[in-house]
């Protein structure tokens, strides 16, 4: 059995391990397009979404990585999980009460994890770590708004980071968690986006580093080509610092899908 990704824009992939398929961060409407309309930062696609919700794979869930739109779309999950009444839906604990509203689902169709926490679906084994969208934001109850999942299935370990920016401590959890493949989001950070209400993430160097001291061997980069006020140019990402560091980069293309290989 082979674990593949198929990109579907933004931080947006479904894997899929023999017949058994899991979304991450799916964002496959024009939400933001319309919420924004006309101010500052439109959020105008720059490419269609490869599939509508409806028409995505059965899941055996989608898993959110935090409350922003476009990895916790209304308009994605609730036709999504209307269409498919079996399919799960994970997020972070702390961000619960969104993620019921905008999936319209009840209670007992979400599955909230803390960092450290692990959840099975299917071939899937789902484990939360802490993510820092340019920092850790914590509910009243400590738990983290904004989680990274490592997923693991057919063999290979998958780390998803969600909207993560380099934090203290992160290369150390993640190495001691032996992870294959990495799918980082490399638009940046700046501060003209952050005082305009848009944190960041990591640059592709960053990404790059958090891999070769984690011990990650491929880096997926992702979060780009979606909207232009917010994105990163492949064409400028150092290749070079990756072949020297050990890293093996996999571009992804929209919406096609890629083999993820494990080393075990």
């Amino acid at each position: 059995m082979t674990l593949s990704a198929r990109w579907l824009g933004q931080a947006g992939f479904v894997l899929t391990a023999g017949a058994a398929n899991l979304a991450v961060d799916p964002y496959l409407s024009d939400s933001l397009a319309e919420k924004y309309a006309g101010r500052l930062f439109p959020h105008t696609r720059l490419r269609p979404a490869p599939l509508a919700p409806w028409e995505l794979p059965p899941l055996v869930a989608v898993a959110c990585t935090h409350a922003h739109t476009d990895h916790m779309d209304p308009g994605t999950l609730a036709p999504l999980l209307a269409a498919q009444p079996g399919t799960r839906l994970v997020c972070p604990r702390a961000v619960v009460d969104e993620a019921l509203r905008r999936g319209g689902v009840p209670a007992s169709r979400v599955d909230p994890l803390r960092a450290g926490q692990s959840a099975g679906f299917g071939p899937f084994t789902i484990s939360a770590v802490p993510s820092a969208h340019e920092e850790r934001v914590f509910d009243e109850h400590g738990d983290d708004r904004y989680l990274g999942y490592v997923i693991d299935a057919a063999g290979t370990r998958v780390y998803h980071s969600g909207d993560c920016a380099p934090w203290a401590g992160l290369p150390e959890w993640l190495a001691r968690m032996a992870i294959d493949v990495a799918l980082l989001p490399v638009n940046g950070r700046d501060a003209y986006r952050r005082d305009n209400g848009v944190p960041g993430n990591f640059t592709f160097d960053e990404a790059v580093r958090l891999c070769a001291a984690a011990g990650i061997g491929t880096l997926v980069p992702h979060h780009w080509g979606m909207f232009a006020f917010n994105t990163a140019d492949p064409a400028g990402f150092d290749l070079g610092l990756a072949d020297r560091l050990g890293v093996t980069v996999q571009l992804p293309s929209h919406g096609e899908s890629m083999i993820l290989r494990g080393r075990r």
